[in-house]
């Protein structure tokens, strides 16, 4: 028992370390620790050296850093500002989701795989990474131009546009069959699901912070612990109130996310929640996740299934890119500007790797299309700094790199 105990806190202690290196090494570069983190679980784990191996904890961890993950994903996500969005942002996004999904779908009936296998593959066509977009912007310092906030606007709308059609997929899949009743049964209880969250979010939420923090100001025993716990608390419960309806606890997660930051909490007591949360998540639990995914990975890909994976590669590239531009031609947007917008869409990063993921585990996709799924987001996150670097230039060559402060000025 005892060296069993020590083997898993040796290979956590290992896993967190090559997480460590490897992601600050992909920081070096400008690209997301994820990638880092994926290509340490790649080196270390069973498709090369063999030198880590998953364990049922490194598997609770990870599972834990998904959720987490998704708890800070969710709020990162504004639901004001969504709502608040431009028409721009919306038909981008719109765009952005259709065309990708509809193409990764196609692929999928294609390649002859079950139809609830298409619908995942159509989901990581179409998801974007909010995160990731964010992070190059600043680099490139852009986040003052108007492809910055068209294109942030359209992640964050697109972002949750796939969560939300990834309730409706996993509910189809947990049916099983196309069983009209069933699937009904499955849509009402993830219906249900929303209804509950949205009262609890908009009614229960700030009712409840509002107490906590006048029991702070009275009795000063609420401190700034008590309220993480009662954050960690309220997402848990949104999680199992999605398990109940039969959806994935990450949609819990994300939804308690988006909610949480919604509450108006004094802006002290949410500021440590918000870094609590992402220090636990991102210095902690979802490296383990993004090493463990790597473990899952085949290199067979290359040699049984190298056209397939360069076919769904090219049309997961060029259809984020023409979805993105096709549909900000009736915008205020320049044709270029479509383009580089498209350009910045394209990276998947984390929400696809999680999507991927969740298929593997309910048995939708095997090891083989969840290691396309995971170089997809591999090779579509890396190309997005080199081609919005060069779109960039572009407009400025073309004079029309547009930026927020000259807008407001006309």
């Amino acid at each position: 028992m005892v060296e069993a105990v020590n083997i898993d806190i040796l290979s956590l202690l290992l896993v967190l370390t090559v997480a460590w290196i490897f992601g600050g090494v992909a920081e070096r570069f400008g690209y997301p620790t994820m990638m880092g983190e994926l290509f340490a679980g790649i080196v270390f784990g069973p498709p090369l050296l063999g030198l880590l191996h998953p364990s049922e904890l490194l598997t609770v961890l990870a599972e834990l850093g998904v959720f987490l993950l998704m708890v800070f994903v969710g709020m990162e996500v504004d639901l004001r500002e969504l709502f608040r969005l431009g028409p721009q942002s919306l038909l981008i996004a719109f765009g952005a989701f259709v065309i990708p999904f509809g193409l990764g779908y196609g692929a999928g009936i294609a390649l002859d795989v079950s139809v609830g296998a298409a619908l995942f593959l159509g989901l990581a066509m179409a998801a974007t990474s909010l995160a990731t977009k964010s992070r190059i912007l600043a680099d490139l310092e852009l986040l003052d131009t108007r492809i910055a906030n068209v294109l942030l606007g359209g992640a964050l709308a697109s972002d949750v546009g796939v969560l939300v059609a990834f309730a409706g997929v996993d509910s189809y899949v947990t049916a099983g069959a196309f069983d009209a009743t069933e699937i009904g049964l499955i849509l009402a209880k993830a219906l249900a699901f929303f209804v509950i969250t949205l009262l609890l979010g908009y009614r229960f939420l700030p009712v409840a912070w509002h107490h906590i923090e006048r029991q702070r100001e009275r009795y000063g025993f609420v401190d700034r612990t008590t309220a993480f716990t009662f954050a960690l608390l309220v997402s848990m419960l949104f999680a199992y109130l999605a398990t109940l309806a039969e959806l994935h606890m990450i949609i819990g997660g994300f939804m308690a996310g988006m909610f949480l930051r919604q509450a108006d909490v004094e802006p002290d007591l949410y500021e440590h929640m918000h870094t609590v949360i992402y220090d636990l998540a991102m210095g902690l639990f979802a490296p383990v996740f993004f090493v463990t995914v790597g473990f899952d990975i085949t290199f067979g890909v290359f040699f049984d299934s190298l056209g397939v994976l360069i076919a769904l590669v090219a049309i997961a590239f060029l259809g984020k890119i023409v979805g993105s531009w096709l549909f900000s031609l009736p915008t205020s947007l320049t044709s270029r500007e479509g383009l580089v917008v498209g350009f910045g869409m394209n990276g998947r990063g984390t929400v696809e790797i999680i999507i991927a993921t969740v298929a593997l585990e309910a048995g939708v996709i095997d090891t083989q299309m969840f290691s396309i799924l995971v170089f997809i987001a591999i090779f579509t996150t890396a190309l997005v700094p080199v081609t919005v670097t060069w779109g960039v230039r572009l407009l400025e060559r073309a004079d029309e790199l547009v930026y927020v402060d000259a807008v407001s000025s006309d």
